[in-house]
């Protein structure tokens, strides 16, 4: 008599507690009732309505994503073409932001009924991703500044800013990096226009305020509030520029990784460290901004 635990349902438990550790992010919710045949009906019926809505959810699809992704090499400058501006579609090779971007939009692309995705579907979302407002008109109309980008996810319900919510740090942001090294980028070398115009979004980004996370707060483990999927920002003391790298939260033997566009690697990797241990060994690193997509 008693709430006792049978074996059965103790092995449930156990494979219950190791997918959740295998998909982490599932939460295991234990069912203790007298009957340990209805413990494990009612078990196994919670198992599979969460393991049904978990396979839907977008952390789950983000993760997935990312990890499709593994060993796609790295290449920079893949947006940067001769003539007009057009949305570019080149998933066999990213750099750690066209990464985030197509993870993102695959993430946000529903599946047809034979498993595929509609291509035009994915390229609608990777163009409100990736352009101010979703409209393609021109170099600058690409949100180059993963600030502007951000702030562009925000207003059109993509994202949503975890940092905010979580982190009681803040500062503000001074950008100029772009207009003052055009010789960087092909767009700007030999347009004064363009140059014009981007040094007028520097301008209207710069004095904003953003909340971020010290690089000295995140523990090995990551923390509760940072979930698998969640798109990691590092933030930098490099003049005149906000964001030095981005990735993909994802935990992995019990420690946060981030599963990146590595240029040092020169492929998509998930971190062999923690990220913690990643931002530590950066000196140009400040810290992180946390965001979910929606």
């Amino acid at each position: 008599g008693g709430n006792v635990v049978h074996p059965f349902q103790a092995m449930l438990d156990y494979t219950f507690a190791y997918m959740s550790a295998g998909l982490a992010g599932l939460v295991r919710k234990q069912v203790m009732v007298p009957n340990w045949k209805q413990t494990l009906f009612i078990s196994l019926a919670a198992l599979f309505v969460s393991l049904a809505s978990y396979a839907q959810s977008i952390e789950t699809k983000m993760v997935s994503h990312a990890l499709s992704f593994l060993d796609v090499p790295y290449v920079a400058n893949t947006l940067e073409m001769d003539g007009e501006e057009e949305l570019v579609i080149n998933c066999d090779e990213v750099d750690c932001t066209t990464f985030v971007e197509y993870v993102m939009a695959l993430a946000k692309t529903p599946e047809q009924a034979n498993g595929d995705i509609s291509e035009t579907a994915f390229a609608e979302n990777l163009t409100k991703i990736r352009y101010r407002n979703g409209k393609i008109d021109g170099y600058t109309s690409r949100l180059h500044y993963v600030s502007d980008w951000i702030n562009n996810g925000l207003r059109n319900g993509l994202i949503e800013d975890i940092t905010a919510a979580n982190s009681p740090y803040s500062t503000s942001l001074k950008l100029n990096y772009m207009t003052t090294h055009p010789s960087n980028y092909k767009q700007l070398a030999n347009s004064p226009e363009n140059v014009a115009t981007m040094k007028k979004i520097e301008n209207s980004l710069t004095g904003s305020e953003y909340h971020f996370l010290p690089k000295e707060k995140l523990g090995h483990n990551g923390n509760l509030w940072i979930k698998n999927g969640d798109i990691i920002c590092f933030t930098t003391n490099i003049a005149g520029l906000d964001v030095s790298h981005m990735g993909i939260a994802f935990y992995a033997d019990s420690k946060l990784t981030l599963i990146h566009a590595s240029s040092t690697e020169k492929k998509v990797v998930v971190s062999k460290i923690s990220l913690a241990q990643m931002l530590q060994q950066n000196d140009n690193v400040v810290g992180i901004r946390v965001l979910r997509v929606k």
